[in-house]
């Protein structure tokens, strides 16, 4: 008779494989059960960066991290207590973080002299001692999963796919999950391939009832439901979050969304979620260069559009002229950057916080833009339309920094009342007689004209205007008045925001100040922290430029500042210049979030 589950408050599972293996399917099938289930979750795909990389090989090597848990979830976990390695190459990437004790479960039909070899194993890891202290489970995946679906219809290569689907069975087993949610997914994606769903099913289920009837694991696991607000849940991610926010702007402004995209990694998904939505009014056009993309993002601004434009960090360098004249020609452009290893073409699957600089400074002249940057996946959301709300609203483009860490993770959100988020404020001018093409309302925005309008002429271009009537001019007075009337319009602002908020001590011995995707890393070690006694603060910033106007007197009721952040402290060099403290930089730069 099998024991019951031990109750455990959390567990992190990392499936890790060959990027042919589904390792990315796999996990988001244990994330979605995991849901449903009503644990807190986050979640952390790894990527290769290697497009074809060999087969079997460190460079072709996919992982997909999964913390659930019966409490608040800050992170996906910084050691994961399960590693499924589906060949040598998984294993060699991945046991470095796996806990001391933790399972470590091998697909042993892959580990052959020629894998071990590929990957620079001189003895098997397996045989030598090297895995002691680790509770392994050698399991013929491939072996079983193949035995399992013998007349499904397949051919021995099309069938040794489904050996993740072997996998995923065997860890719900072990941590009390239903196949429910996973066999309807598989008679909906598969249908009409009826021997490619029969496979997959076979296999889930030849994974879970391998569980049940080997008697090499001790236990297996449960992790209870967590204390969740009411609601309607999605499993979200941050780049789909993003797409729903920008939709949702739209709608809220009562215009139609333009994206002008060029595809690039981890951006791309924003760009293929919206161009689902044509019938909502969305219009996407993938444009053959960022540059292209950029400009036709400018274009659609000119004409009275929701104007957007995505990319990553050396797409963004391409459109800096392109956003400069959006600056000049004072319209509303969203610009979201999805920041990733850099220089150059860097880490295209790994994530970093670089850009920060860029964004401020990243054009020629005084080119003062507004900056956001959500701070989870499901923050993504909101920040899109705060960021639209501004654009909108101040007649200016705005940049939203995003992170490949949060594009990619996932975490559940809450599906909001829209009726609840106040409208956005758009207003086409359409008098002839009141019409100056630069005057200012009191948020200092110009007012905006569609083409076309009777009586509305006006000049456009990157050349200076000047001030109220909007013809050129060169003067240097006006040039002065001008630059410092656009630093002015982007300084107010802030007198938008609401207070800033603190976690924790609101005065003390440490105040810890974030931005992006180390908000949950940095939440969970104050908290641990303050348990200990300490007096600590956390602030993270949602709006880096301009910064919220009481930060200054927040900084000066804490003794010491430290800033964490995924570059070489990019936020500590603003706030030092800005309000002369010696924030102290925390910084890694290594692809990964924070632990």
């Amino acid at each position: 008779m099998q024991a019951a589950p031990q109750t455990v408050e959390s567990v992190v599972i990392r499936f890790a494989g060959d990027s042919g293996d589904g390792m990315q399917l796999t996990g988001t099938q244990f994330t979605e059960t995991s849901a449903l289930a009503g644990n807190d979750l986050a979640t952390f795909p790894d990527f290769p960066a290697e497009i074809r990389a060999p087969a079997g090989s460190l460079a072709g090597v996919s992982g997909f991290q999964v913390h659930i848990s019966s409490n608040e979830v800050h992170t996906p976990g910084d050691e994961p207590d399960v590693l499924i390695a589906m060949n040598p190459a998984a294993l060699k990437a991945n046991l470095k973080d796996l806990r001391k004790n933790g399972v470590l479960i091998l697909d042993i039909d892959q580990f052959t002299e020629k894998n071990l070899t590929r990957v620079g194993y001189k003895t098997n890891p397996v045989d030598d001692g090297s895995l002691n202290g680790y509770h392994v489970h050698k399991v013929d995946i491939t072996g079983i999963t193949l035995k399992a679906i013998e007349g499904s219809g397949l051919g021995q290569r099309s069938a040794v796919r489904s050996k993740n689907f072997f996998a995923l069975g065997l860890v719900y087993w072990m941590y009390s999950r239903t196949l429910d949610h996973t066999l309807a997914w598989i008679d909906a994606k598969f249908k009409g391939k009826e021997d490619v769903a029969e496979a997959n099913r076979r296999a889930l289920k030849a994974g879970y009832h391998y569980g049940e009837t080997v008697e090499v694991f001790a236990h297996t696991y449960e992790v209870s439901q967590a204390d969740i607000e009411p609601g309607i849940y999605k499993n979200m991610s941050g780049n789909e979050a993003l797409a729903l926010g920008l939709m949702a702007a739209a709608e809220l402004s009562g215009l139609d969304a333009f994206l002008g995209s060029y595809p690039i990694t981890p951006a791309s998904d924003i760009l293929h979620a919206l161009s689902r939505h044509k019938h909502m009014g969305v219009r996407t056009f993938q444009a053959e260069d960022e540059i292209a993309a950029v400009a036709a993002a400018v274009g659609a601004a000119y004409a009275g559009s929701l104007a957007i434009t995505t990319t990553s960090g050396p797409g963004m360098l391409l459109k800096a002229e392109a956003i400069n004249l959006a600056l000049m020609m004072e319209l509303p452009l969203l610009i979201i950057d999805v920041q990733r290893g850099g220089p150059s073409t860097g880490l295209p699957t790994k994530t970093e916080q670089s850009d920060l600089l860029m964004a401020m400074y990243g054009r020629n002249g005084e080119s003062p833009i507004p900056i956001i940057a959500p701070r989870s996946p499901g923050d993504c959301f909101y920040a899109a339309i705060e960021a639209a709300r501004i654009a909108l609203e101040s007649m200016t483009p705005v940049i939203l920094l995003s992170d490949g860490y949060i594009a990619n993770g996932a975490e559940p959100w809450k599906v909001p009342d829209m009726s609840k988020i106040a409208p956005i404020a758009v207003k086409f001018h359409t008098d002839p007689a009141t019409y100056k093409p630069y005057g200012r309302d009191d948020k200092l925005a110009r007012p905006w004209a569609i083409p076309g309008t009777p009586g509305l002429e006006h000049r456009i271009g990157g050349l200076e205007k000047e001030n109220v009537t909007g013809q050129v001019s060169y003067t240097a007075e006006n040039h002065e008045l001008m630059s410092r009337v656009r630093a002015e319009k982007v300084q107010k602002v802030a007198e938008r925001y609401g207070r800033t908020e603190i976690f924790g001590d609101e005065a003390g011995d440490l105040l810890v100040i974030g931005w992006g995707g180390t908000y949950g890393a940095i939440r969970a070690g104050v908290k641990g922290m303050r348990g200990r006694g300490h007096k600590i603060g956390q602030v993270h910033l949602r709006n880096l430029n301009p910064l919220p106007n009481d930060l200054g007197d927040i900084l000066k009721r804490y003794k010491r500042v430290l800033v964490p952040e995924l570059n070489l402290g990019q936020l500590s060099v603003l706030l030092r210049a800005k309000y002369l403290v010696d924030a102290r930089s925390y910084t890694k730069i290594q692809g990964k979030p924070f632990k």
